[in-house]
């Protein structure tokens, strides 16, 4: 007989709906909504960022180059003479948007692909699995490389270079849940009914098997934005001057001993998203699945 730990089970004693629970757990989570509000904080300081800041974060002024923190530009100037805290606010437009569209194409991908090998298995579940094998052998940030050189420095290359790298986690992650669902009583309920297999796929087992995706989604998307930012860093992201985290990094690494602030603020910017995101996606693995809790 099977022992259950019911200190692990959750039960719904208040009427609520499954998204109303998921809610009122993750609320609970203080780590977790500390994350939620430093990242909100970022993305609306970088969605207001041409109403925040009156500057041109292209707009070059060698007049004024290398000033240090003053009421004018409170986070000083690059050696170019550009505010800093404007480019920080629009290279997070960029950043974010590179690391929401990369992994949302990895997700789309990933789970189609995974979803239809976990489901249909035989000679489909080989070739799926061995193309995400061959995606896993190369070291994730050396493929980037390779492919930002095969395809050229662009910010449409980034995203496609980056995506690629989420494809297998999302592949793996799909079809060990969709492997558990094909074998629940209303899969075999909805095959007697004369259910097209398509259907049950994506009608019924995808969305029981959502949970660990939306969790791995929220790690990928921290994982997608230092990798982005580790191209623009070597100048193989985005175009040069374009305001991007990485490539500020990049361009202030020559100045890291006399004017350090340059170094100091991009990487504050990319550490502070990387942990709320961390935080977000513990919190989402609680509430989305008490039992891992206290594992």
């Amino acid at each position: 007989m099977t022992n259950i730990d019911l200190s692990q089970v959750t039960v719904n004693t208040k009427g609520e709906t499954p998204f109303q629970l998921f809610l009122s757990l993750f609320r609970k989570n203080i780590p977790a909504t500390v994350g939620v509000i430093i990242f909100l904080v970022l993305l609306i300081a970088c969605l207001l960022a041409p109403v925040l800041s009156p500057f041109d974060p292209q707009q070059q002024d060698i007049a004024h180059a290398l000033q240090e923190p003053s009421s004018e530009h409170l986070l000083g100037t690059d050696y170019l003479g550009r505010d800093i805290i404007t480019r920080l606010l629009y290279g997070g437009r960029l950043s974010l948007t590179i690391g929401f569209l990369a992994v949302g194409l990895g997700l789309s991908i990933g789970v189609v692909l995974g979803a239809i090998s976990g489901y249909f298995g035989g000679w489909i579940d080989m070739l799926i699995q061995r193309f995400a094998d061959i995606l896993l052998s190369f070291p994730s940030f050396l493929l980037a490389l390779t492919m930002v050189a095969m395809l050229g420095i662009g910010v449409k290359n980034v995203i496609l270079s980056v995506g690629v790298l989420a494809i297998p986690s999302f592949i793996r992650l799909v079809r060990g849940s969709v492997l558990s669902q094909r074998e629940m009583l209303y899969v075999e309920a909805a095959q007697c009914i004369g259910a097209k297999e398509g259907y049950i796929v994506f009608r019924h087992i995808l969305p029981n098997s959502m949970a660990p995706v939306i969790i791995n989604a929220s790690l990928n998307l921290g994982y997608a934005i230092t990798t982005a930012a580790g191209l623009g860093f070597l100048g193989l992201g985005v175009p040069p001057s374009t305001p991007e985290w990485g490539m500020m990094l990049g361009e202030a690494k020559n100045y890291i001993f006399s004017h350090s602030y340059m170094l100091v603020y991009p990487g504050v910017a990319i550490f502070l998203t990387i942990v709320a995101l961390n935080l977000i996606g513990d919190g989402l693995r609680d509430a989305l699945d008490p039992r891992l809790k206290n594992r």
